[in-house]
């Protein structure tokens, strides 16, 4: 019983989106960045308990161009950044980025020269994967996670409208405007009425 079962009899109509959509969230090759001890909880996800190739992701590729996902997972020094960036380039479009403990994602503990506050400084990342280090049914999670955003993602202009979209919500978030008053808020957010003034207290003769 598969998925013609579910199918109906006829005609199915669908998008070019949700095909392209589908193949590629069903066909994504990891090009695995070990780094640190995450990359052990990344290799149990690909053992029996776990079972990464439920979802097909179970042949790490051993080049750059027949991989289109790279999953993060450890530190980044300043030395390997170069190199994350070279594997980076080097992989297939289009392509995206998990990563995987906090220490790829903030720098975590090592707040210091030698590692990178955060591996989204090199390449752009699309799901953060918090933990120290996290387990493989995060990791699990994740990559549904990232599934999902590939199921949904546009193509062509209305990908560029998407992302103008995403740009422009974000910007609204963050406390950019500034008022008259010298209240710093999110555009178009009124600012609070401003307190009260204090009453003197009068002292009443004993």
């Amino acid at each position: 019983m598969g998925l013609e079962e579910k199918l109906p009899s006829g005609i199915l109509l669908t998008t070019v989106e949700k095909i392209a959509g589908y193949a590629r969230k069903s066909s994504v090759w990891p090009a695995t960045f070990g780094l640190a001890c995450c990359a052990i909880e990344l290799f149990q996800a690909g053992g029996p308990r776990h079972d990464l190739a439920r979802f097909g992701m179970e042949r790490a590729s051993a080049t750059p161009r027949q991989a289109d996902l790279m999953i993060v997972a450890g530190r980044v020094s300043q030395k390997m950044a170069p190199v994350l960036r070279q594997i980076y380039d080097q992989m297939a479009d289009p392509k995206w980025v998990i990563s995987m403990g906090v220490c790829a994602s903030s720098g975590g503990m090592f707040n210091n020269y030698a590692i990178v506050q955060g591996v989204d400084h090199i390449v752009p990342v699309d799901i953060y994967l918090p933990g120290c280090p996290p387990r493989p049914e995060m990791l699990l999670d994740s990559i549904v996670k990232l599934h999902d955003k590939i199921q949904n993602m546009k193509l062509g202009p209305h990908r560029e409208a998407e992302i103008e979209e995403l740009e422009q919500a974000r910007l609204r978030r963050l406390p950019l405007a500034v008022n008259v008053s010298g209240y710093q808020g999110a555009p178009g957010r009124p600012a609070p009425a401003p307190a009260p003034p204090a009453q003197a207290q009068q002292e009443s003769p004993e």
